[in-house]
């Protein structure tokens, strides 16, 4: 799983960003022929980020390459349960990344359509937000 390796607080803030406003940046493919497209807001965690990597490079992993555009960079914090109130804010529990609508979240090259297609589709299906394929 990726993390940061160093980040300047080790507790933040819940960021309130407005994930339902179209993306400005990363709304376009870079690297790859073929993408993958987040068509609603919301937020994945480091662990779905790593489940479609792996289930992209299942299907095209002789010749296909690769790129992750996301990365979780947002720590959200949790108190274990049955712990009286107070005693200041929990410990880190997990990383987030928070998707915006248009944005790009993997990018695919070296492969034909049909295999590109069917393994962006496959890792869409693990993500929480809806997802369509595009082409460059």
């Amino acid at each position: 799983m990726k993390i940061p390796k160093r980040i300047k607080y080790k507790k933040y803030h819940r960021l309130n960003k407005n994930l339902y406003s179209k993306s400005g940046r990363s709304c376009n493919l870079i690297n790859g022929f073929w993408g993958l497209k987040a068509v609603e807001g919301g937020k994945i965690t480091e662990r779905q980020i790593e489940s479609v990597r792996q289930a992209i490079n299942k299907k095209i992993k002789p010749f296909g390459k690769m790129w992750i555009r996301v990365f979780s960079s947002n720590p959200v914090t949790s108190k274990p349960s049955e712990i009286r109130m107070g005693k200041g804010k929990g410990s880190v529990n997990r990383w987030i990344c928070n998707i915006r609508p248009g944005q790009v979240l993997y990018e695919v090259n070296g492969v034909n359509k049909a295999t590109a297609i069917s393994a962006l589709k496959r890792g869409g299906e693990k993500l929480p937000v809806k997802t369509t394929v595009v082409s460059y």
